[in-house]
């Protein structure tokens, strides 16, 4: 049986359109694969905290005593990490503000990465410790942004993942999506065509 961990990071909840790029990309998977589990992480909804002094203490070894707050901090990152752990597939629903990714995204990765847990320092350099599995990501633009340097969303997402194990990240992107309807619509059926393509890839 596949386990899909699906990482939803729009403040529309289901309603944002890469919510729904990667709800028709789950549900089209499931088709195909009955039986597949689904774990939703609504990192909006979820209120994966934000970095501060005490919960960095607590992910990054600050202090040898941990209080209770930040036991509990610990703990609410290692359900985190066992999820990826857990997922034969990712599936990321990524829109993009104001030329980056939503802080939801980046405070749940700030949970994640862990030295000795999900990466590891050696002397040739950081060393991935999560096996490699499929990432596929929908990002929505409401402009036209890929390719240029503004863009940091794709950059940071491959390079986040690549940093703990994992290589095979991949996007689909909807772009000009604030543009005008005719805009819109065809980039939303670009996508589509993108994630059938995807989907018979797996």
């Amino acid at each position: 049986m596949t386990r899909i961990l699906y990482l939803q990071s729009s403040i529309f909840g289901d309603q944002g359109q890469s919510s729904q790029m990667a709800a028709a990309f789950i549900e089209s998977y499931q088709a195909r694969h009955p039986g597949t589990e689904v774990v939703v992480r609504d990192l909006t909804n979820d209120g994966v905290p934000h970095l501060d002094l005490e919960r960095a203490g607590a992910l990054r070894g600050f202090s040898d005593s941990l209080n209770d707050d930040q036991k509990a901090v610990l703990a609410f990152s290692d359900v985190l990490v066992e999820e990826l752990r857990a997922a034969d597939l990712v599936v990321l629903g990524l829109p993009m503000y104001n030329f980056g990714v939503p802080t939801q995204f980046k405070a749940w990765f700030d949970h994640i990465a862990r030295a000795g847990v999900t990466f590891r320092y050696t002397a040739n350099g950081a060393e991935g410790l999560v096996a490699d599995r499929p990432v596929r990501v929908f990002a929505s633009h409401g402009g036209f942004h890929v390719g240029q340097p503004h863009e940091t969303s794709t950059t940071f997402v491959k390079a986040i993942f690549n940093f703990i194990g994992i290589q095979d990240v991949r996007f689909i992107h909807a772009e000009g999506l604030n543009i005008s309807e005719d805009v819109k619509q065809e980039a939303l059926e670009k996508a589509r065509v993108e994630t059938e393509a995807a989907l018979a890839a797996l």
